[in-house]
């Protein structure tokens, strides 16, 4: 299911973030102050405007009340990256905010004013975060080529009971093309798990198959 994401500030983060969400896709607008980024990224993304996102007026203008996820991926600007946090968590009430920080300390702003996760270039590449928004379950993507990836996610509720055919995986591929490849429970991973394997509460499932089919898993 295509989602509405803003991604704030191109830089090198920002723009991996938005081809990636645009390219599995999802409907995307891109922000940034600089026209040359905006007119580069036209045709990569659905959206590419040029405006300031600490000005109310101008996020006003592009709609941003409708979007469901924003991401703040400006970089060097810490006060426009607050400030802009801000904005869309308290005056315009995006219900997820997925912030970039340059530091610790302005990671522990950044939650402080609201932002729902903060995530840190260094440790996290915006591939890996693009695959991670939508699914709070979802621990991790890693990707192994273009169109093939892992997604490491915690068990939801609605698995919890059911064994891994019943909630529509196998050791070998399954109804949507993926197969579940390791379950963590506690400190004791279990590799290769059998198709009657009975899910548990706080289970980690590791799942492996194309970028499109672990989008179908994660919106069960």
């Amino acid at each position: 299911m295509p989602h509405q994401v803003a991604v704030i500030g191109a830089g090198r983060f920002g723009t991996s973030i938005a081809r990636e969400l645009y390219r599995i896709g999802h409907d995307v607008l891109v922000i940034d102050r600089d026209e040359r980024i905006t007119q580069a990224l036209m045709g990569q993304v659905t959206y590419s405007v040029t405006g300031d996102t600490t000005s109310t007026e101008f996020l006003e203008e592009v709609g941003i009340r409708n979007f469901e996820i924003a991401v703040v991926a400006i970089g060097s600007d810490i006060q426009s990256s607050v400030l802009t946090t801000v904005l869309l968590k308290q005056q315009f009430h995006i219900p997820q905010v997925v912030a970039r920080a340059a530091s610790e300390l302005h990671g522990k702003t950044l939650q402080a004013v609201g932002a729902d996760r903060v995530v840190y270039p260094e440790q996290e590449t915006g591939g890996r975060t693009a695959h991670s928004l939508f699914q709070r379950e979802v621990l991790e993507y890693m990707e192994l080529t273009a169109d093939f990836g892992f997604s490491k996610i915690t068990i939801p509720a609605s698995m919890v009971g059911q064994t891994l055919e019943q909630a529509g995986f196998s050791t070998a591929r399954d109804k949507y093309g993926a197969a579940a490849i390791a379950i963590k429970r506690g400190r004791e991973p279990i590799l290769v798990p059998s198709k009657d394997e009975e899910l548990r509460a706080g289970d980690v499932l590791v799942v492996a198959g194309r970028t499109e089919v672990l989008e179908k898993v994660r919106s069960q």
